[in-house]
């Protein structure tokens, strides 16, 4: 038997790696945690989203699009493009177009 997932909204943070960075998702109650990584892109204002990891034990419960959308906020407010090489990140573009203008 399972346990009964605690429901929630899952708090993103962005954390800078060396040239790039991840976005991290932890659910309340949850100790596996969601990440969206990326890197810079061939230009200074371009961002490339390079993969998306949901564990399984989070999955289902909107992880991978809530990191999705706080890196579209984020590109949003602070002036950077979005290269979405990873196929999830490419998948929310193509069903998102007011994202458009952000694709790079």
């Amino acid at each position: 038997m399972t346990e009964p997932h605690t429901e929630g909204e899952p708090t993103i943070t962005h954390h800078v790696q060396g040239q790039g960075g991840r976005y991290v998702a932890e659910l309340p109650g949850e100790v596996d945690q969601g990440f969206l990584e990326w890197q810079p892109g061939d230009a200074d204002d371009v961002r490339v989203a390079r993969t998306t990891v949901v564990p399984r034990a989070i999955g289902g419960r909107g992880v991978a699009a809530r990191l999705t959308e706080r890196m579209v906020e984020d590109a949003r407010r602070e002036g950077f493009r979005i290269d979405p090489a990873c196929s999830y990140v490419a998948r929310k573009f193509d069903e998102n177009p007011d994202w458009s203008d952000l694709r790079a």
